[in-house]
């Protein structure tokens, strides 16, 4: 534009002002300003705006805003909003609260922008005074107290709010839904969702997500088919990453398959998100290969995209594989980090490739300069001692920069098990309830580990320390998906509401197998008989 002499309006800078938004930008946005000042647009306010923006946002603190600000010859409201929201994004509150106090005038947007920026910071208390200040309100000055409640937890306070508010929108409904979810409380969020006259999709998506953060997978994807049932909003890729992530955890692949046919039928882009939700599920259900399809559709991929292939590829046993592919994004001069190399060192520790898993542990360090954690020491730990190295793996752990938990010691202890080393497994215990004596997971570990090695004495006590302390395992849990939908079910489970069809059906199982059994045992006794008088006859 400026080699064709065409002069720039106000407008243009706007526009201009607009591609700076990130400290790298910082430079441009330095070039731009000298260029408004060269022109003459010094003096105009909407330009000036436009750089104070800038500076507000591109800065790491808010020094060369306020010097702009200052130097302004006019100012409006836009230009006092800009600076006091310039103060709130650096955690300048005292300042952005005294230039509020000297506004000459104020506008709802000021209002809403102070409440909303001290409730962002978690400043409650101060938020609700300017709050309760106003001269008027609203739907944004409502929605901010109640998004700021609810982001400190204090669900109290936000209910007390959402109540007060004259006219309720989806946008409060849904704050407070998010809200309860947040804190567990899915029965409450569960009855407000039921109550909105109007549910948009990130309603939807607030009950679904609400239901997979707190584990409870299966009526994340039940809340998914009424969603389906409901028809009047369309999932979108946050919808479907949610159910994809309770699909994963589920072990449901044919929800799993389901979603990726719907996927497919409506025309979604397969984004990075949704594409690393896809291979992580396929991966985590056992279909190594509509994972592997996924991943090379993909027409863009991050680091977590790779880091997932990998893992998926190894818990399925492809360890090679996970290493090759592991190669070849290197090639593709993609920078690993430190949880891409848990990935592949687990990779290596599942497939028994100790010199590989050595040569990642020193790559990572000397080549790429990465500071080992207590995970890629794990990794080590359980590769040498599913190889049976159990003195070199002694000899890592007492060179680790790390103190070992009681993870690395499980990881070794388990090992000597494995191997057969009981000497190394008695101090190998030691150490592990030196540091969590009252673990139940790893009271059992031992308890079991000594039965195993016949020293009944230590698995008594370990039995009665553990009944002393009053430690429980937790228990496992199975699923199994009929239909639509997937049942979990502990052992002795009484939750289930066909309960007694189920138990009832267990029962006559166990006597059909108690049939099978006799019978099986009779023809092997008979066998047994034929073969000893054959046996008999060749002595």
């Amino acid at each position: 534009m400026k080699a064709s002499v065409v002069t720039p309006n106000s407008y243009t800078f706007s526009f201009i002002c607009k591609c700076c938004d990130s400290f790298e930008a910082f430079k441009y946005g330095q070039v731009i300003h000298g260029e408004t000042v060269r022109l003459g647009f010094g003096s105009n306010v909407f330009v000036q705006n436009n750089i104070l923006n800038l500076y507000a946002i591109c800065c790491g603190n808010s020094g060369l805003a306020w010097k702009v600000f200052d130097e302004m010859p006019e100012r409006d409201v836009v230009s006092w909003n800009l600076m006091i929201g310039a103060y709130m994004r650096h955690d300048e509150i005292e300042a952005a609260i005294d230039l509020f106090e000297l506004m000459p005038e104020r506008s709802i947007v000021t209002w809403n922008s102070v409440v909303s920026g001290l409730s962002k910071k978690g400043n409650m208390e101060l938020a609700r005074m300017v709050f309760e200040r106003m001269p008027e309100r609203n739907e944004i000055s409502w929605n901010s107290l109640i998004s700021g409640y609810v982001r400190i937890g204090d669900m109290e306070a936000a209910k007390c709010i959402f109540d007060q508010m004259p006219k309720k929108t989806v946008v409060s409904w849904t704050a407070l839904i998010t809200g309860y979810t947040m804190i567990g409380d899915l029965e409450t969020a569960s009855n407000i969702f039921n109550l909105m006259s109007f549910k948009n999709v990130v309603s939807w998506n607030a009950m679904i997500s609400g239901y997979v953060q707190n584990h409870m997978f299966d009526q994340a994807v039940n809340m998914f088919h009424l969603m389906q049932t409901d028809a009047k909003c369309k999932p979108d890729q946050t919808t479907l990453v949610s159910v994809l992530s309770s699909c994963s955890h589920l072990g449901s692949l044919e929800h799993g398959k389901w979603i990726d046919s719907h996927i497919k039928k409506h025309k979604f882009e397969l984004s990075v998100s949704l594409g690393n939700a896809l291979i992580d599920m396929f991966a985590k259900c056992g279909d190594v290969e509509n994972a592997k399809s996924v991943f090379h559709k993909m027409a863009s991929r991050c680091i977590i995209t790779w880091t997932t292939m990998i893992s998926g590829l190894a818990v399925n046993g492809q360890c090679r594989e996970a290493l090759s592919l592991f190669d070849r994004m290197q090639s593709e001069e993609i920078k690993p980090d430190d949880v891409i190399f848990i990935a592949v060192l687990s990779a290596c520790a599942h497939g028994g490739l100790v010199e590989e898993g050595k040569w990642v542990f020193e790559q990572m360090v000397n080549e790429y300069d990465i500071s080992p954690r207590i995970e890629h020491y794990g990794c080590i730990i359980d590769l040498l001692g599913r190889a049976g190295k159990l003195e070199e793996a002694l000899r890592f752990i007492e060179s680790m920069h790390l103190n070992p938990n009681a993870v690395i010691w499980a990881n070794l202890l388990a090992s000597c098990k494995i191997h057969g080393n009981e000497e190394m497994l008695e101090s190998v215990a030691r150490k592990i309830l030196d540091q969590e004596p009252s673990n139940p997971g790893y009271l059992m570990l031992i308890s079991n580990l000594s039965a195993s090695v016949g020293k009944w004495e230590d698995f008594s006590s370990f039995r009665v320390a553990m009944r002393q302390h009053g430690v429980e395992k937790v228990p496992g849990c199975s699923s199994i998906q009929v239909g639509d939908s997937v049942h979990e079910f502990l052992a002795k489970d009484t939750r289930h509401v066909q309960r007694k069809e189920i138990y009832g059906s267990l029962h006559s199982l166990n006597g059909h197998l108690k049939a099978v059994r006799m019978f099986t045992n009779v023809e092997w006794s008979g066998e047994t008989k034929i073969v000893n008088q054959r046996t008999a006859g060749i002595i």
